[in-house]
């Protein structure tokens, strides 16, 4: 009776293959370099003219790439609220508008008209990154030079990206930024604010939090988008956000989380 009754629940639970194959609404972001080299981070990369004839051949093969993922709708990192982004890619189907160096133009705004999209979506939100309270702190508990050292470490490898992208192509350079031991160490980097703070002030945990606290804001305005099972979203941020995003998507089991390395073949 007991194996029956075991056989019976068994057969009862999907099985891997139903649960793979149920369909889910897809997310794939893909985290960038800043083209236009806005310099708004506290590490900023410079990049090249991205209008050059080669990097816009460069452009136009990741666009083969990017199609591969067939995305029923496009997000961009531009403020939710804003009109500007909607007006702009109308214009720019109107033939009246010139794609500026931005990456929401320059693979947003160009892959949208690709596929035949009428919309592309925005779905920043911004939020308070209280890095001046961490230093503060970090000086007045003799911890100043270590948050230095912490600090020049990050511009290092900011620094190394930048030199990566001028000796690759743009795919290149997003497959390096996309590649998971690239996006953990990003996050790790976050986590090392924790230390800094004491009970009452939780200085570097604060800023964690409020960070966590932006990106789940802009997961919410990412999910608002699903109209259907099949849609397939592709998102294009920042990399200093990819980490947290495909974090959300990972654990939430209303969608499926993709990846850039499955549409390359590239290590992960």
């Amino acid at each position: 009776m007991r194996t029956l009754f075991a056989l019976l629940v068994v057969l009862a639970l999907p099985t891997h293959a139903q649960a793979q194959s149920e369909v889910r609404p897809e997310i794939l972001v893909l985290g960038t370099y800043h083209m236009a080299n806005p310099g708004r981070d506290v590490h900023n990369m410079h990049a090249d003219d991205v209008l050059a004839p080669k990097r816009q051949q460069e452009i136009a093969q990741l666009m083969d790439v990017l199609t591969r993922f067939h995305p029923t709708k496009i997000a961009v990192e531009a403020p939710v609220d804003s009109k500007q982004v909607g007006q702009r890619y109308a214009d720019y189907l109107a033939g009246t508008y010139t794609l500026s160096t931005n990456e929401v133009d320059q693979i947003g705004f160009r892959l949208a008209k690709l596929l035949g999209h009428r919309a592309v979506y925005a779905v920043d939100e911004s939020g308070d990154y209280p890095f001046e309270r961490v230093i503060n702190w970090a000086k007045g508990n003799g911890r100043g030079q270590q948050l230095e050292a912490m600090e020049a470490g990050t511009g290092a490898r900011v620094k190394a990206e930048g030199d990566f992208l001028a000796s690759h192509t743009v795919l290149e350079m997003l497959e390096y930024m996309n590649a998971d031991s690239r996006v953990a160490q990003d996050v790790a980097m976050y986590f090392a604010f924790v230390p800094y703070g004491d009970p009452g002030d939780y200085a570097g945990s604060d800023l964690v939090a409020l960070w966590y606290q932006r990106n789940i804001r802009i997961y919410h305005n990412i999910t608002a988008l699903i109209d259907s099972p099949s849609d397939r979203i592709l998102v294009i941020y920042g990399a200093g956000h990819l980490g947290w995003l495909q974090q959300d998507i990972a654990n939430d089991s209303r969608v499926r989380l993709r990846k850039l390395g499955e549409l390359t073949g590239s290590p992960r």
